[in-house]
Parts: C-alpha cells; sequence; structure tokens
C-alpha cells in the first residue's frame, strides 16, 4: 500500500504522512505537532525532546538521538547514520545517509531524489500503526535537520 507524503504549496515542508497532519510553528520553522501528538522542544527550541508521550533522549556530546520512549536507538560505529529506532531497522542507499526504508517502510523519492514522495508499506493496511508513524516521522524529521544543518555551513 503506498501512503502519500504532503507538502506546503512551496514543497519544501513536510504536510502530512498518510492522514496524519503535520503543523508548524507561527514563523514555520518546527514542527508543533504530529497528528494529535504535540512535539516538544529542549529550551533553546533546537531538539526535539518528546513527541506525544516519549521522550527523546541524546547523548551528552554528539547530540546523536540514544531513546525514543522505550525504544533505544543504534548508530554507526562513526555515528553517521543511525541504525535503528526500537525494532525498527533503517536501511539507506549505498554509501549516502539518505534512509531507503524504516522497518518494512520502503521511503521513494522524487525525481531528483532530494525529498521523499511516498511511503511503501506491504500489504493492504488502511494506514500506519502508530509505532511505524513515529519512527518514520523521527527518521524524516532527523533526515532533514541534518540536510539543512550542512546547507548552513
Amino acid at each position: 500500500m503506498d501512503i502519500e507524503l504532503t507538502y506546503d504549496m512551496v514543497g519544501t515542508r513536510l504536510r502530512g504522512i498518510g492522514g496524519a497532519e503535520i503543523t508548524y510553528d507561527r514563523l514555520g520553522n518546527r514542527p508543533r505537532t504530529l497528528g494529535s501528538w504535540t512535539l516538544e522542544y529542549d529550551r533553546l527550541g533546537t531538539r526535539l525532546r518528546a513527541v506525544g508521550a516519549a521522550e527523546i533522549t541524546y547523548s551528552r556530546w554528539a547530540s546523536l538521538p540514544r531513546t525514543v520512549g522505550q525504544w533505544s536507538c543504534e548508530h554507526s560505529k562513526l555515528a553517521s547514520r543511525l541504525l535503528c529506532i526500537g525494532p525498527h531497522e533503517l536501511r539507506y542507499d549505498h554509501l549516502s545517509s539518505r534512509a531507503r526504508a524504516v522497518g518494512p517502510i520502503e521511503i521513494v523519492y522524487d525525481r531528483l531524489g532530494t525529498r521523499p514522495k511516498r511511503v511503501g508499506l506491504p500489504g493492504e493496511s488502511e494506514s500506519l500503526s502508530d509505532d511505524l508513524l513515529l519512527a518514520l516521522f523521527l527518521v524524516l524529521y532527523w533526515q532533514e535537520e541534518r540536510a539543512a544543518a550542512a546547507r548552513r555551513e
């Protein structure tokens, strides 16, 4: 089953994953809600601290996500890639940091390969489970954060 990812009119901000709407703050910089979940940030507003009831903890020095709720996060040896979020393994393009799959979800990119266009879920389920929605959102969010940081440098 294909689930469409929707973007704003300019095409830069992710506005929805299937039926889960994503809203942004007044300046339009940070997502504030994902469906019915509220997103919370640290005091400086730089790191995502919680999605609904799932708190996110980070490593002290490298700012890598360590846990998401009850799930632990694993990273590659050089910390360049997130390998899994809880039970959901991530797969990437060869020699790239672009995620191609989160657990059973395949991510399909647009023609230029810069923006996720839709996700494919095997089977005939009507929507993503909450666990898969959370994992997919976090992967896409952190991937966009890395890309934005690289553009600023």
